[in-house]
């Protein structure tokens, strides 16, 4: 891994979303590293860098905001080089039940904007991804959009919240141990 992209929206108005979910996993990630974002003006992105393991990554949050987050990815893809498979995105996913996460080396974008973006921009399937799940409890989604980028319910906020370390702690067993075991860990039902 080169790369660690969160995918999210910018602005409060989205902390605390279903799809800001990423966002938040990649910053408990940073907090975990003692790193501190700057605003990269050429890449439309936060960036940090952190070491685990002894490999250095860098940690991004488009800034583009989620539909267009591959602009960034491939801006800072431009300057600093690497391949797809080098660079992991972590966002949400509607389909798996609140706060499962499931690893995967490449697949579809399974209606995930942001991902379709880094698809499209990338020019390929082939990258890792992170999903993280944010299916309500007990419940089905009547409006998508309205739930997406809605604030998360009292009684799936313990789930949401523990999403955030699970998924940092996926990330750091990736860059040690590689996909396969972080994969066998990483995906169990809970």
């Amino acid at each position: 891994m080169r790369l660690i992209v969160g995918l999210g929206n910018p602005g409060a108005q989205y902390d605390n979303t279903p799809h800001n979910v990423g966002f938040h996993a990649i910053d408990t990630l940073a907090q975990r590293h003692g790193a501190q974002w700057t605003v990269e003006r050429r890449f439309d992105a936060m960036t940090t860098d952190i070491n685990i393991g002894g490999q250095k990554l860098t940690l991004m949050k488009p800034l583009t905001y989620m539909n267009l987050s591959g602009r960034a990815v491939a801006a800072w893809r431009s300057k600093n080089g690497g391949e797809p498979h080098e660079i992991l995105a972590i966002s949400d996913d509607v389909h798996l039940p609140m706060g499962q996460l499931r690893l995967r080396p490449g697949g579809s974008h399974g209606g995930q904007k942001g991902l379709l973006s880094m698809i499209n921009s990338l020019g390929t399937l082939e990258f890792p991804r992170l999903r993280i799940g944010v299916r309500p409890t007990g419940g089905a989604i009547v409006d998508m959009v309205s739930y997406v980028l809605g604030r998360v319910k009292p009684a799936d906020r313990a789930a949401f919240e523990q999403s955030w370390e699970a998924a940092a702690d996926a990330v750091e067993d990736l860059v040690k141990d590689g996909m396969d075991a972080t994969m066998n860990r990483t995906n169990r039902k809970k």
